[in-house]
């Protein structure tokens, strides 16, 4: 395959000696230091027409086929043929993770606007009905929806997904499993889904709330150990129930595809600076369990405690107090702690202003706050809502030095 020498350069990327495949130049000569906990970014996005904002129907083949070969073969299908989803490579650099994300994302909206469509980054979209949704033309997709049924045509939802490579591959579960109790909090910052099929639902995060419809979903179980997990999925697999772990939908997950925890429990950001931030915040935190000499077990208590946040992060996006055993914990306060708790880690990482802007979310709020202001600004007119997220999501990407002009505006 060639690669567009532009796009290489622009991607901060190399070529091996042989030409056939992309080195990370962050990474390149670097060692194990440079290259551990590496991280990658998925998003899903809505299709919806360019000029009404609804979200599209039936979307051709050629549409993705050619977002694909832009991008270097990064573009796929979702179950529903309104989706779309992107994935950045391997990163050990968030600026080059943030330059790539800003590349996928003009690239995909380049090809969608041949075909008359835009994408929009959130994970539901305002007017969107499922009754109207179509399965994507895929035997794998075909075969979800004959399994969930109306289920998986309610699945109009998008979400982020974040990879993070430990360099002790074994401590994946046992970090999952620390990890718990902060689940909600990375819910917190990213909502944006405030809507469902043209109603305003009270909630910042209503994605979760869709999405617990689905089996295998929600936070992750308390298994004992590794073995543990290993035998309820090889029950399962066993009893035909799934084909493989791909299909269990936790917040977070050991990736089955990759050597990576997932986390799974963000809405998709709008704004991509905030995707990157909260992709930062998480690998820090990450590092923080992973180096632990002990990882901490969590109790049954502080599941069940999580799971009520969970609520709350759905309910109250970044206005939420979490519960704890002490009381009543606000999301400043929560995040202060977070962020003081992997400032080293950040650090290492290379990260520490992307994690310390984790705070400018709070200032100025998520996407469902801007979504809900866009409503309540135009007198509950829902187009204006969707032209809010189809600008605010290529916004970073074709004008990457004015973030804080626009913060201003929204």
């Amino acid at each position: 395959m060639q690669f567009d020498p532009k796009i290489i350069e622009r991607l901060r990327l190399n070529l091996s000696g042989d030409q056939s495949h992309i080195v990370i130049r962050s990474a390149a000569g670097g060692g194990a230091e440079a290259t551990g906990y590496s991280f990658g970014i998925e998003e899903e996005y809505f299709l919806a027409d360019a000029v009404t904002g609804e979200a599209a129907i039936l979307t051709p083949n050629e549409l993705f086929e050619a977002a694909n070969w832009s991008t270097g073969g990064q573009v796929m299908r979702e179950m529903l043929q309104a989706q779309i989803e992107v994935a950045t490579n391997v990163h050990v650099d968030p600026k080059d993770a943030r330059e790539e994300l800003r590349f996928l994302r003009r690239e995909v909206s380049a090809v969608a606007a041949q075909y008359g469509l835009v994408i929009m980054a959130c994970s539901t979209h305002p007017t969107a009905s499922w009754r109207a949704s179509q399965p994507t033309p895929k035997p794998r997709y075909f075969e979800m929806i004959e399994n969930l049924q109306v289920i998986g045509y309610r699945n109009m939802l998008c979400g982020m997904h974040v990879h993070v490579q430990l360099p002790q591959p074994e401590k994946r579960f046992p970090v999952m499993c620390a990890m718990i109790p902060h689940l909600p909090l990375f819910l917190a910052l990213s909502t944006s889904s405030p809507f469902w099929n043209s109603e305003n639902t009270g909630l910042r995060g209503y994605r979760l709330a869709a999405y617990s419809e689905l089996p295998r979903t929600g936070l992750p179980e308390l298994f004992e150990d590794q073995q543990g997990y290993e035998d309820y999925i090889g029950a399962l697999v066993k009893s035909g129930v799934i084909p493989d772990e791909s299909h269990v939908w936790w917040a977070m997950r050991p990736s089955f595809r990759h050597p990576t925890l997932e986390l799974r429990a963000p809405d998709v950001c709008t704004r991509l600076d905030d995707a990157v931030s909260i992709a930062c915040l998480y690998r820090a935190l990450v590092r923080h369990l992973g180096e632990m000499p002990e990882t901490p077990r969590v109790s049954a208590v502080e599941r069940a405690i999580a799971v009520e946040n969970k609520w709350r992060a759905q309910r109250y996006g970044t206005d939420c107090s979490f519960a704890s055993r002490d009381g009543a914990v606000p999301i400043a306060e929560a995040l202060d702690r977070v962020i003081e708790m992997v400032r080293v880690d950040a650090e290492a990482l290379g990260c520490t202003a992307e994690v310390e802007s984790c705070r400018d979310i709070l200032r100025r709020g998520s996407s469902a706050d801007a979504q809900l202001r866009a409503f309540e600004n135009s007198g509950g007119d829902l187009r204006a809502v969707t032209r809010w997220i189809a600008e605010e999501t290529i916004a970073e990407a074709s004008q990457p030095s004015a973030p804080a002009a626009r913060d201003a505006v929204n």
